[in-house]
């Protein structure tokens, strides 16, 4: 769950995870596309992070940091708060130390976690592999078989109105496949709000 819009990543050198995560997993945002990374952005996704989780675990947690938000969200929907104990001297020990006394569950080991959500280690969350698993999209099949905006942007520095005036695309339509073609390797974003093609072997 991201703090600014799906086309930004950030920080800049989360790039590589980002498209990971694109391809295994899911990206979630609830910002338009090009939102950039405010900081008041980041506590108000906490919400939809402990809203997709059973329950929070905190691992490690200074009296004002972000996961206590996340704790207290959690805590708040009626969902599993857990805390790892620290050192009494360290600084990033004592949020979860107060989450504790406020009623987290202590963990030690993850099978604290595991009896606690009533979940056997290596079951729970295994497929079935008898039943037939739906096949979804990847993004090669979005942009198959000739993508329009790969069509223009060639492979020179082209900026978004550029963009827009080849390929006549909405503007959040034409965002939106820049950044899954950003995401997949196939296109760079460069300084200055430009785009270019990447060579791809």
């Amino acid at each position: 769950v991201v703090g600014t819009g799906l086309n930004r990543v950030y920080p800049k050198n989360h790039l590589d995870l980002a498209r990971r995560i694109a391809r295994h997993g899911l990206l979630i945002s609830e910002y338009n596309l090009g939102t950039p990374p405010l900081a008041a952005n980041f506590p108000r996704r906490n919400r939809l992070i402990a809203g997709l989780a059973q329950g929070t675990l905190v691992v490690e947690a200074a009296l004002k940091s972000g996961s206590l938000i996340t704790a207290r969200l959690a805590a708040e929907q009626g969902k599993e708060v857990f805390a790892i104990p620290g050192s009494i001297h360290a600084t990033q020990a004592r949020g979860c130390h107060a989450l504790i006394k406020q009623g987290a569950k202590l963990v030690e080991s993850a099978q604290d976690v595991l009896e606690e959500m009533r979940l056997d280690a290596g079951s729970g969350f295994a497929a079935d592999k008898s039943r037939p698993q739906p096949q979804l999209p990847g993004t090669d099949d979005l942009f198959e078989p000739a993508d329009e905006v790969l069509e223009a942007l060639g492979f020179e520095p082209v900026g978004l109105d550029t963009l827009h005036s080849r390929c006549g695309l909405e503007a959040a339509q034409l965002q939106t496949r820049l950044m899954l073609l950003e995401l997949d390797g196939r296109v760079a974003r460069l300084p200055g709000g430009l785009f270019q093609r990447i060579h791809r072997n």
